[in-house]
């Protein structure tokens, strides 16, 4: 495709593989172009359609002056994916291009349906070598730090079963733009990614090299243990897995994007617990409980009636013995009251 342009800048791009076949984002390691996946396109091809591209500072991209950030760089990954009309994309990333996946994982989860990270990790734990490498491209450039870093991304077997591979590797890092560089090299030392890539919520594989001194499997089963679900893989290489053993490393990221995705089960719900059956016994004392509390029911009733209808009498009868008392005191107490006839003397004749 060559040259693409998106909102942060200029890229080079190359698009592979059927068009109606899922995306699939290749994203290279520091001091590397697109070109350190050539042996994986063959297989990969088949089944997806594979974007793949230069980060910022290397190759055919912009290579403007620094420190990047890896949350730059993770927007010139978004600015591509908007600029090619692709709302999310399964992501292949290694070293760097691992550290971009996890930025994307937390920040833009949406975009992302699984991921595979390798040879990476989500901190670096020492800063001063990556301060020593900057003065040394500064001062001598690119070619002064190209034999340590060889010796880091590949075993010594492999140097020596397949020095044009290698050969092909420190091309590559030779003629990455020093500028760029020294900018990339800011945003691996400044990354720590420990926290956020806990938001991960796509798939993850994680691949580590035994042999890594760079990223060594300590810190790749950090990055998994990091990240909940996520599956965890060990090759029998140096930095550069997907150069140094490419059949196995193909091998293990098509199983894990092409198997089937995992269903969520719901909560199970919890089951009522079954009602027991009554015994003969049982059935019988229920019966027996509520016969007796409903007759001692009628029988309280009955009592309360009963004493209810006393007390009436009893206070209807007081009153009229008072009322009747009344009368006759009133009655007593008006005769007293009355004067006595005067009796008319009879003469005496």
């Amino acid at each position: 495709m060559g040259h693409l342009a998106t909102k942060t800048g200029q890229f080079r791009v190359e698009i592979e593989g059927p068009a109606s076949a899922p995306v699939l984002m290749l994203s290279n390691s520091l001091g590397t172009d697109l070109h350190m996946w050539d042996a994986q396109m063959p297989a990969l091809t088949k089944k997806f359609r594979v974007v793949r591209y230069d980060s910022r500072g290397h190759g055919g991209s912009v290579a403007n002056e620094g420190p990047y950030s890896i949350a730059m760089l993770g927007q010139d990954a978004l600015a591509i994916m908007d600029a090619l009309d692709l709302s999310s994309v399964n992501w292949l990333g290694l070293s760097m291009g691992g550290m971009v996946g996890q930025w994307l994982l937390a920040h833009a989860p949406a975009r992302i349906n699984r991921a595979v990270l390798a040879n990476t990790s989500s901190y670096m734990p020492d800063a001063r070598p990556w301060n020593t490498r900057i003065v040394n491209v500064q001062k001598n450039g690119m070619a002064s730090i190209t034999g340590g870093v060889i010796e880091r991304w590949f075993t010594p077997e492999f140097q020596k079963r397949d020095p044009k591979a290698v050969q092909r590797i420190a091309d590559m890092l030779v003629n990455t733009p020093a500028q760029g560089y020294i900018a990339a090299c800011a945003a691996v030392r400044d990354m720590d990614q420990r926290e956020t890539v806990r938001l991960a919520q796509a798939p993850v594989l994680v691949i580590a090299g035994t042999r890594d001194p760079a990223t060594p499997p300590k810190l790749g089963m950090e990055l998994a243990s990091l990240i909940e679900g996520s599956d965890y893989i060990e090759l029998d290489a140096a930095h550069l897995s997907n150069v140094e053993m490419p059949d196995a490393f193909t091998r293990a990221v098509l199983q894990f994007l092409t198997k089937p995705a995992k269903i969520k089960k719901a909560p199970a719900k919890k089951k009522a617990a079954p009602k027991k059956k009554a015994t003969k016994k049982a059935v019988t004392k229920k019966a027996a409980k509520k016969a007796t509390k409903q007759a001692s029911k009628k029988a309280t009733k009955k009592a309360k009636k009963k004493v209810a209808s006393k007390t009436v009498k009893k206070a209807v009868k007081k009153a009229a013995k008072k009322t009747a008392k009344k009368t006759v005191k009133k009655s007593v107490k008006k005769v007293t009251r009355r004067p006595a006839k005067k009796t008319k003397k009879r003469s005496a004749r």
